[in-house]
């Protein structure tokens, strides 16, 4: 059907006189297309995510026993799907998509394919689903960007043969940038992601396709959902002279936390390869679901889900200071829930985490709410750098979450301090080590490259 959709759009065009216009416009449909086609399924998949987080948190608050059946079924049937129908469908999404740009050549065309799909993109949703369903503490920004960058790919093969030449590596950063930006209504942040995690090759080739497919994407989200903000709008007015010295501690420690888990991830997965008897990934699945659920029901229900709430709750409610415990929890989590083997991402949950730590440093420093507000972002800005490796990307992400530019040298400030501690800690970062993981895989496959 799209196939016909774009043959009756080029015998169209083909009555344009003006050929380089024709030309630019053919290349560009391509993408306006799948950024559409992007915008909707994020925003379904966005309303899907958090209907099933919202069960999670009802479950937990009123019969939390409950979790110790829901949580281990969920995690093991969600482990199964992936498992089962789509291997490259786990995790966060964000290393395949960086392992299928660098793939995205003649030679390795067939590769990509085992990356980027649509059965990728049902699966990625379903598993991920199930996971938060259950009470995993995952994400949906990474999911949606590996879904994005399938349907991006997928557009780009039913093109006629006819149709002008379009560079397949581009379409897979475009369609990146896209979902990044659906997801969390982020359109600068999806463009600087594009830049700063995915591009190896100079923006200019491909700068017009990222911007025209981010404002597509979003206005498409927007267009369904209407205006909004992932987080609103917290108060940082009335800053201490001295908040710079605090952001640098927060960025400091927070760098250090986000850096530590990915340690312990990669960890994590290491053994269970090193260990992986016949039925070793179920019975990890299984615990990992009892542990979670033990959690929640004798100590905090805080460690379930994407890590929203939590981020919400210190940023505009009178529990503004949080404990040792929920950084802690915010950290554990996601390590368990993400080395299972089921789909599900960790920008949300490192966004909490880094919240958590904030809202502690902020508390021991005796600061106002206002000041407190900052180090909280500081601490997301700092936590989700230490993870990605991305100290402009979450700098720009958590700005365009909050509307709150008057801090924006805050923020860089706190990712790159950040940055230069998750250097010291750690050569590369959590998505660096497992995009080396797939293309591995492949170049076994094909040792010749």
């Amino acid at each position: 059907m799209l196939n016909n959709t774009f043959s009756l759009l080029k015998k169209l065009l083909d009555r344009i006189n003006n050929d380089k216009l024709k030309q630019n416009l053919l290349q560009a449909l391509p993408f306006w297309i799948a950024s559409l086609i992007t915008g909707i399924v994020a925003v379904v998949y966005a309303k899907l995510f958090s209907l099933a987080e919202e069960f999670s948190a009802t479950i937990a608050h009123k019969t939390g026993w409950v979790l110790f059946i829901l949580t281990p079924t969920c995690f093991v049937v969600a482990w199964w799907l992936v498992k089962r129908f789509a291997p490259n469908s786990k995790g966060s999404g964000i290393p395949q998509v960086m392992a299928a740009i660098e793939l995205s050549t003649p030679r390795h065309n067939q590769y990509v394919d085992t990356l980027l799909s649509i059965k990728i993109v049902l699966v990625k949703i379903l598993s991920s689903i199930l996971m938060v369903f259950g009470g995993g503490a995952v994400g949906r920004e990474g999911p949606t960007i590996q879904i994005a960058g399938s349907i991006f790919w997928k557009v780009n093969q039913l093109l006629p043969k006819n149709w002008p030449k379009i560079s397949k590596k581009n379409m897979i950063m475009t369609g990146a940038a896209a979902g990044l930006a659906a997801a969390f209504n982020t359109p600068l942040g999806g463009i600087v992601f594009a830049v700063e995690e995915l591009a190896k090759t100079h923006i200019n080739y491909f700068k017009t396709a990222v911007f025209t497919a981010v404002i597509i994407a979003g206005l498409t989200a927007q267009g369904i959902l209407g205006p909004y903000l992932y987080l609103g709008y917290p108060r940082v007015d009335h800053l201490t002279r001295f908040i710079f010295l605090y952001v640098i501690i927060v960025a400091v420690f927070a760098g250090a936390l986000g850096t530590l888990m990915s340690k312990l991830i990669i960890h994590i997965l290491a053994w269970k390869a090193k260990n992986n008897t016949k039925y070793m990934e179920l019975i990890y699945a299984i615990v990992a679901g009892l542990i979670i659920a033990s959690v929640a029901y004798f100590l905090d229900a805080g460690i379930l889900g994407s890590g929203k709430k939590e981020m919400s709750d210190v940023l505009f409610s009178e529990n503004k200071y949080g404990g040792w415990q929920q950084s802690l929890l915010r950290i554990i989590g996601p390590a368990l829930t993400f080395t299972t083997g089921a789909a599900g991402g960790i920008f949300a949950p490192s966004l909490s985490a880094g919240a958590a730590v904030g809202s502690l440093a902020a508390h021991a420093f005796s600061l106002s709410d206002t000041n407190a507000n900052l180090l909280i972002l500081s601490g997301m800005v700092a936590f989700l750098t230490g993870v990605t490796r991305s100290p402009f990307t979450s700098a720009i992400l958590v700005l365009e979450m909050t509307d709150r530019h008057n801090v924006i040298f805050h923020l860089l400030l706190a990712g790159i301090v950040s940055s230069m501690i998750s250097g010291m800690l750690q050569r590369r970062s959590l998505y660096t080590h497992l995009e080396n993981g797939y293309l591995n895989d492949v170049y076994k496959l094909d040792p010749q490259r």
